[in-house]
């Protein structure tokens, strides 16, 4: 359901927001949430920005916790930040609570609304427009990694279940595919194919984790490109943003879901195929950030799974779209026919690409380890 006026004004004036409100326009290019951009006038001594959201509930069945996982997190950070002599307003996410004090407003029809402080001059980037930028990135992600490694991941709700639970995912795939409640399987059967072709992929890091051999972490889970804030003067990566998906997981599918994103040479629904591999300079240059950003707090297994992170999130990644187009487009925003469609080919043409790359990738990883 779009968001009417009306349901936003009665947002907005539910928030402790001063000054006189100039525009309240959509921002970003998220799929999953509404976002707006809130400009306020305060009586002509400048103007301020807020960032003003409606959770999506179809996705984030449980807001309230999703809300505490981000309270919890973001306090700790702010925390750790200020004790490395940091700038809290700006390397974090800042929640505005609403007028009755809790961090989400809950709406006359039912929907959930959040407010965050805009992080002022900074730029998040939905491409790699320079390789500095994925190399800042890397280290701002990595970063995460090194600030959340002594908070207890297993205290964190589980948002969506299963999120990167790949082999879930696959069993999942697998029914949705014998439904076809959209009579779509047919015109897709060299994609389906190529899916069902790697299960051993979907197994992989589960199975690991079944036998207690990889640790679980505190992870962000969509750690792409433009979910970092860049600062406008440094050019570094100052700020991790869109915090909905963070709870315990693995530091490999963080790693490998920047790489999917961020190393495509590419459009993530660029329909010339052609024009996809996984660049190797942008693999290195990000495996060289996040390990340093880590600064030494992830095992050498991790490290050395790097590339199979890579590979494992860009196949899940694949397989979602996929699943969502089979289903009728009902979890993934599209803008125009069969763009999930396109998603997923160029999710499996990287995987391709990854494949016939992999010692190369190992290499890499192996001189920064």
């Amino acid at each position: 359901m779009r968001v009417t006026k009306e349901q936003k004004a009665e947002a907005i004036s539910n928030f402790p927001f001063v000054g006189t409100l100039l525009s309240d326009d959509s921002y970003g290019s998220g799929h999953i949430n509404d976002t707006f951009l809130l400009v306020f006038d305060i009586s002509g001594m400048g103007q301020i920005k807020v960032i003003l959201q409606r959770m999506n509930k179809d996705i984030f069945t449980e807001p309230v916790k999703l809300m505490e996982n981000i309270l919890g997190v973001t306090s700790y950070l702010r925390k750790k930040i200020k004790e490395n002599g940091g700038d809290t307003e700006r390397e974090t996410l800042n929640v505005i609570p609403s007028k009755d004090g809790k961090p989400y407003y809950l709406d006359s029809v039912g929907d959930y609304w959040r407010a965050y402080k805009f992080i002022t001059d900074s730029t998040s980037y939905d491409q790699v427009e320079k390789p500095d930028d994925f190399y800042q990135s890397a280290v701002a992600f990595g970063n995460f990694q090194r600030l959340l490694a002594d908070y207890p991941a297993e205290t964190l709700h589980e948002t969506i279940k299963d999120f990167h639970n790949t082999k879930a995912r696959f069993a999942v795939f697998k029914q949705v595919v014998e439904d076809d409640v959209m009579g779509r399987a047919k015109e897709v059967e060299k994609e389906i194919q190529f899916v069902l072709d790697r299960e051993d992929v979907a197994n992989y890091f589960c199975d690991l984790l079944e036998k207690g051999e990889l640790p679980l972490r505190v992870t962000h889970n969509d750690t792409k490109l433009n979910n970092i804030m860049i600062d406008n003067v440094s050019g570094k990566g100052i700020c991790v943003i869109d915090l909905d998906t963070v709870m315990p997981g693995l530091a490999m599918n963080d790693f490998g879901d920047s790489i999917r994103f961020g190393a495509s040479t590419a459009a993530e629904d660029e329909i010339d195929l052609s024009k996809v591999t996984c660049s190797m300079e942008l693999f290195d240059l990000y495996a060289k950030g996040f390990i340093e950003g880590c600064a030494g707090k992830l095992t050498e297994k991790e490290i050395s799974l790097m590339p199979m992170g890579a590979k494992t999130m860009t196949f899940e990644c694949g397989m979602r779209f996929l699943t969502d187009y089979l289903q009728g487009d009902t979890y993934f925003k599209i803008h125009r026919e069969k763009q999930n469609l396109d998603r997923c080919r160029t999710q499996f043409k990287l995987v391709k690409d990854m494949e016939e790359k992999w010692h190369t990738m190992q290499q890499i990883v192996a001189k920064y380890s």
